[in-house]
């Protein structure tokens, strides 16, 4: 049955691709990182420095999708109010009445999320974790699905604010974009706005499809073999001299879920090693620094690092 199930997803999977390969030219494999990351039930997180294309790839992967998609502009002077909502005076019937911020909605794009403070950053803590809002004593249940993509500046670029550790860790995922290579940004330069084509694209699935999809990947098969590997990395993080803190139980329930993605999309109902290290600098990258001076690793360093744990 699950064949089955792959031969249609692996058509409705290309079909994804190509559609958004055609407006987000040259970035197919941080697409299809999105797409594992979207899958898995993830929230993603894109750094780069502006003008590359990370608010384009947020809008496409939301409209391809068939999502309700809202985007909020952080700044240093916005409040929680302004993404959960506010409750306001009402004359008419002497009561308060609830307005519902932009984070109830499919697809949260929480831009240049670095640059809010960190009591803002915080607002969404408890919406990505628990898929829920409490304000003022009431709680609140958002849509399903429910992703947020946040992009966020280098943190050299002035007027910005570190990510805690505690909202680094909801991110199933962090990826770079990247300047294009040479051959797509000329196609970009000589052909039609993004902006443009976006207005033209045609949902390619449902929300309900994207449930389905959510579903069938919660049950592609782990083996026990394969739960100890990932064990082991996690007990290689917390021993090793590399790392300033291991990791934590999320991170490795994030990194079998990424995994059971990628083996997902393609076209099998089993996870192979090689699915756990395709995802894992994406999926801990973010989650460890250096114990020397406290800094991310690059993605090649880290990957000889995690490398070393030998595979079942």
């Amino acid at each position: 049955m699950m064949k089955a199930l792959n031969m249609k997803t692996s058509i409705e999977y290309e079909h994804i691709l190509k559609t958004i390969n055609g407006i987000v030219l040259g970035k197919e494999d941080q697409i299809r990182l999105a797409l594992t990351c979207i899958f898995a039930k993830g929230h993603l997180l894109i750094e780069d420095v502006p003008g590359i294309g990370k608010t384009t790839l947020a809008k496409t992967l939301a409209k391809c999708l068939g999502l309700q998609f809202k985007r909020v502009q952080f700044t240093s002077d916005m409040l929680p109010g302004d993404i959960l909502g506010t409750s306001i005076f009402d004359s008419q019937t002497s009561t308060f009445v609830f307005h519902p911020g932009p984070i109830f909605t499919q697809v949260l794009l929480a831009d240049e999320i670095n640059r809010a403070t960190p009591k803002t950053q915080s607002a969404l803590l408890e919406a990505m974790e628990e898929h829920q809002v409490t304000t003022e004593g009431n709680t609140r249940i958002l849509s399903s699905p429910f992703f947020v993509i946040a992009t966020q500046n280098p943190l050299e670029h002035a007027g910005t604010f570190p990510l805690p550790e505690s909202q680094l860790d909801r991110f199933l995922m962090c990826i770079e974009l990247g300047y294009p290579k040479r051959e797509a940004e000329n196609q970009l330069l000589k052909g039609e706005n993004p902006q443009d084509l976006l207005e033209q694209l045609n949902a390619s699935m449902t929300a309900e499809d994207v449930l389905v999809f959510q579903e069938r990947v919660a049950r592609i098969h782990c083996s026990d073999s394969l739960v100890e590997y990932i064990q082991d990395i996690m007990e290689f993080t917390r021993r090793s001299s590399h790392f300033y803190m291991g990791l934590s139980p999320r991170a490795g329930l994030a990194l079998l879920r990424a995994s059971r993605s990628c083996a997902y999309l393609n076209n099998r109902d089993y996870v192979l090693p090689e699915d756990v290290q395709k995802v894992m600098p994406w999926v801990l990258g973010h989650r460890l620094k250096s114990r020397k001076d406290f800094s991310q690793f690059g993605r090649e360093k880290l990957t000889s690092l995690l490398l070393e744990v030998p595979i079942p």
